[in-house]
């Protein structure tokens, strides 16, 4: 057995009356990896600060190896006091050469003032900090927010090949997959652990509140409403959505049938008229500030029910893009036409708007109701599908945390009445019950959606089509997800000028021959529909009958037979579901 690091023995924590933490527990050793998971609010970066020594706790021990060295990256950490980003990254107390190699492999400005930085480049200096101090245990809050794909992708191999222990707390769930192998869940002040990485979180986090459940069963008590609702609701939104995947499956291949040309065969739509469709006409559009040029000869046609994913380096102009877009600058050349029906939303984060107002004043301006998609809803219960507990209604918007207030703006400003929402880098603060949340919104919305991210999972959970930018103006346009787009391995820039939607590959790029399920999988795909209908239909009926209150008491043998029963047909569909899921991804593959 390896020795521990680091231990923290029954810890406990106040905020003012109140414990935080009580009784926590948890051992660390030289060489996991580990992801902290937890919703905003949870503690997840107080945990770090008493793993750090940095916070002193009310109760409990703290143990350490002798000599341990240990590192923090903060979300945000304070700069205000240093003249450039390299004085902040020298003050580490690293070798100046450590941190100059670090910094030119990340493509830091070492002289760039520090209080004119943008979030990209500040991140990029606290991690050239703490990175050349070569901790024996690195704690990374949100690592990756503000950091372009390249950054993520050299972040995760340098942390790859590190000897360092590693605790990691990010919605990035690309990131946790590919790093972690242990995972600590804090949930309601317990911390629970397990040994397995983040891609088995969420069979594991679902079978810890399945057996919550099956407990309250057994002891014939129900949990608690806002527990009932948090337990069984979020993990509902943490499953992969069968309907959701699949409608984004058609959307995508609706997009490649329009520009196969006119004899390719086309999923119906409810207009025949393809053209009554386009919100967006660019043509052959560029942009120049001075000697750069941000955008090179683009045609982007952008249609009703298009998610348009654009990503590419900090810098690379897609900000740019979609001012040009929206009509805010207008282009060097080229032509732009939009429908005159163009109702777009933009939702930036701004917090500014929080100021002095309370929760219920941002959602409804302060009344009781607010019209969401056409309907009047209760401020109350719109809260409640923002994972908000109707308590906070008047509390000072404020005082939620970071993430909270990020998700409250989100809340109101998918309740405004648009036809083409603008996100720009909506994941960062957010935790991933609210990043599952916002997938929902944006499968369930009738419009157009614009979205800016680095979040690559999010990218191909969302999007129909991809704009890749490289920062010399060129831009690569790809119908399908991130991983569909770097899977093709069409350098970004080779494709200048191509019209949206074009998958032809690049001269030097390797062609696939397109292929189909097997007979077997393509028969089972389309059986899976059904059997997980009739699946679903016979779980209803079981918990039907275990929602008499006198079965238990009157038949306690058959109430276990009943329950034991459910369970098997439970996995039997999350078995199903899985594989359709699978199959699916499959069929989208073979055939994009």
């Amino acid at each position: 057995m390896p020795e521990p690091i680091l231990t923290l023995d029954s810890i406990g924590l106040k905020t003012g009356s109140d414990w935080l933490f009580r009784q926590l527990s948890l051992t660390i050793d030289a060489r996991d990896r580990v992801a902290l998971i937890g919703r905003n609010g949870a503690g997840k970066s107080t945990l770090l600060k008493i793993i750090d020594g940095s916070l002193q706790f009310d109760e409990g021990r703290r143990a350490t190896a002798s000599g341990l060295r240990i590192g923090r990256l903060e979300q945000d950490p304070p700069m205000a006091q240093f003249a450039t980003l390299g004085d902040y990254a020298m003050a580490g107390g690293a070798q100046p050469y450590e941190v100059e190699a670090l910094a030119d492999q990340l493509g830091m400005d070492m002289a760039r003032p520090a209080t004119t930085a943008s979030g990209g480049e500040r991140r990029r200096a606290a991690l050239v900090r703490v990175l050349a101090d070569a901790p024996d245990l690195l704690l990374l809050d949100e690592p990756t927010n503000h950091l372009d794909i390249g950054a993520i992708t050299w972040l995760e191999n340098w942390l790859d090949r590190s000897r360092c222990g590693l605790v990691v707390i990010s919605h990035d769930r690309t990131f946790l997959t590919k790093l972690t192998r242990n995972c600590l869940w804090l949930d309601r002040g317990m911390l629970r652990r397990a040994e397995v990485g983040f891609g088995g979180f969420d069979a594991w986090s679902e079978a810890v509140a399945a057996e919550e459940e099956r407990t309250a069963q057994r002891l014939d008590t129900k949990l608690r409403a806002e527990e009932h609702w948090l337990q069984r609701g979020v993990t509902a939104r943490r499953k992969r959505n069968m309907g959701r995947l699949s409608k984004l499956m058609d959307l995508r291949e609706t997009r490649r049938s329009l520009d196969r040309g006119p004899t390719a065969a086309r999923i119906s739509t409810q207009s025949d008229d393809p053209g009554s469709k386009i919100l967006i006409d660019a043509k052959h559009v560029s942009v120049t500030f001075g000697d750069r040029t941000l955008i090179d000869d683009l045609s982007l046609r952008v249609r009703k029910g298009d998610r348009i994913g654009i990503v590419g380096p900090n810098g690379a102009g897609k900000s740019t893009l979609i001012k040009l877009l929206l009509g805010q600058i207008t282009p060097t050349s080229g032509s732009i036409t939009r429908a005159a029906t163009l109702l777009p939303t933009i939702i930036d984060q701004h917090r500014l708007r929080l100021t002095g107002r309370t929760v219920r004043e941002v959602l409804a301006d302060g009344g009781e109701w607010l019209e969401v998609n056409g309907a009047k809803k209760h401020v109350a219960g719109y809260l409640k599908d923002y994972l908000f507990e109707p308590g906070i209604l008047d509390a000072p918007a404020a005082s939620l945390s970071g993430g909270e207030q990020s998700r409250l703006l989100l809340a109101r400003e998918f309740a405004t009445p648009s036809n083409l929402m603008v996100l720009d880098e909506p994941t960062n603060d957010l935790d991933m019950e609210t990043l599952d949340l916002i997938e929902e919104v944006i499968g369930d919305y009738d419009g157009t959606v614009l979205l800016v991210s680095h979040d690559r999972a999010f990218l191909d959970r969302v999007v129909t089509m991809i704009v890749a930018m490289d920062g010399h103006g060129n831009a690569e346009v790809s119908v399908g997800g991130w991983s569909d787009w770097a899977a093709r391995q069409v350098p970004v820039g080779k494709a200048k000028g191509r019209s949206a939607g074009s998958t032809t590959p690049s001269a030097g790029s390797i062609a696939k021959k397109a292929v189909k399920l097997s007979y077997k999988d393509a028969r089972e795909l389309a059986d899976l529909p059904g059997r997980i209908e009739a699946l679903g239909k016979d779980i209803a009926a079981r918990e039907a009958r275990l929602a008499d209150p006198e079965l238990y008491a009157k038949n306690p043998t058959r109430f276990a037979a009943v329950s034991a029963d459910l369970d098997a047909l439970r996995a039997e569909l999350e078995a199903a579901e899985l594989r359709w899921l699978e199959l699916a991804a499959m069929e989208e593959s073979l055939t994009g």
